[in-house]
């Protein structure tokens, strides 16, 4: 039983992943507004517009991306994007 139960919990740890490719996620949803095009979105790449939005912390990130804030429209153009997701591509943009 506790094998059982041990097997299950590294399982359920396993899946906190992004499950998607952050690359993947950009290009398909991220890249039309964070490659340049919209003034008020960080670049990818650009850390010096990113660290004010870092410093906020990833769960304040994640939160404005999944119900959408300022320009950005609700889950971020990411329709089956998860947490882990939105976390993931976050970070690959910030760098």
């Amino acid at each position: 039983m506790k094998k059982n139960i041990a097997a299950a919990c590294f399982f359920l740890l396993g899946s906190l992943e992004a499950a998607q490719e952050p690359e993947a996620v950009f290009k398909r949803s991220c890249m039309m507004c964070h490659s340049g095009q919209l003034a008020m979105a960080p670049k990818k790449g650009d850390q010096t517009a990113w660290k004010p939005r870092l410093d906020k912390g990833m769960d304040t990130l994640v939160k404005h991306v999944t119900e959408g804030f300022g320009a950005m429209p609700p889950r971020g153009l990411c329709m089956d994007c998860s947490a882990e997701d939105y976390q993931a591509v976050i970070n690959w943009m910030s760098k």
